[in-house]
């Protein structure tokens, strides 16, 4: 990481309740931005393709207790992403040094849908042995026989001009189909029911990732979207590791969910009812009650 700017945020504190975002350049023009808040044991929230915001709750409630780190993946909200950073072992990397150079060890490394893939990753590959948890939430990455991930496709809605890249409505999830759980989440969003900005000249907001994350989605998972080598690497992972699923979760099946806990060595699953997608947007109290067990369990 060759530069790091501070960044103070709209509490202008950096204390346990105060929000700061730093820059780093970990490669000659890439400058990454990383959500710093809280203080204690170290936790790395890595987002999905909803983006930043689909995690906000997931940094909240452990910046309660701990020091959270949520970057910003190159190529969301507005950020540039180089033609050649492309493919989730760029990002593996980029996350790894950042612990390293920051000096980070017993970290939690959690990672929702497409950030789950690239933490999975982090915890085969951490040879520095800075990684002390994993947790994964509707993770894809690894290739299983019959479990076809349904990737995001482009949303309807106003086009990249109107939104800057940032106007996915993160209580869609990661897709845009059909409503992925029976949470509140799955009812119209933001001026898509009654009372709606509809006739007011009002752009409607967008439902899912913006097209411009998608194509950053797409350059990541490549073609094949998953790794095919994933499911055998796990077994490589020693740390504790929790994957939680929505039972009604449409983009990745819970029984994908399963099959990936079964990869990992002493991993235990934990199926949340009435969740889709996003477990902690759509049955909150019930997915931080499951990793909050977890974590008391393996000691953290």
């Amino acid at each position: 990481m060759t530069t790091s700017t501070e960044l103070t945020g709209p509490t202008g504190s950096t204390g346990s309740t105060g929000s700061t975002r730093f820059t780093v350049e970990p490669y000659p023009g890439l400058p990454l931005t990383v959500r710093d808040v809280g203080a204690g044991r170290p936790v790395l929230v890595l987002h999905g393709g909803a983006g930043p915001a689909s995690v906000s709750g997931v940094v909240d409630h452990f910046a309660a207790t701990s020091r959270v780190l949520a970057p910003t993946h190159p190529g969301w909200e507005d950020t540039p992403r180089p033609e050649w950073f492309a493919g989730v072992d760029d990002l593996v990397e980029t996350y790894l040094d950042l612990l390293d150079d920051r000096d980070l060890r017993d970290v939690l490394v959690l990672g929702s849908s497409f950030g789950g893939w690239i933490a999975a990753e982090m915890a085969v590959r951490d040879r520095g042995r800075r990684i002390g948890g994993l947790v994964v939430m509707g993770a894809f990455g690894p290739r299983l026989e019959g479990h076809e991930v349904r990737f995001p496709t482009a949303p309807p809605g106003p086009p990249p001009a109107e939104n800057s890249g940032r106007g996915e409505d993160p209580g869609r999830g990661e897709g845009s189909g059909p409503a992925q759980g029976s949470g509140s989440a799955q009812g119209p969003g933001p001026g898509e029911g009654a009372g709606s900005a509809q006739g007011s000249g009002a752009p409607a907001p967008r439902r899912g990732p913006s097209p411009a994350a998608l194509q950053a989605l797409a350059a990541y998972a490549g073609p094949m979207k998953s790794d095919p080598k994933l499911l055998h690497r796990l077994a490589r992972v020693t740390v504790p590791a929790l994957a939680v699923w929505g039972e009604n979760d449409t983009v990745v099946p819970p029984d994908y969910g399963r099959a990936y806990a079964a990869a990992i060595p002493g991993a235990r699953f934990e199926l949340i009812p009435g969740a889709g997608h996003l477990p902690t947007r759509e049955a909150p109290e019930a997915t931080f009650a499951a990793i909050d067990a977890f974590l008391a369990a393996a000691g953290r």
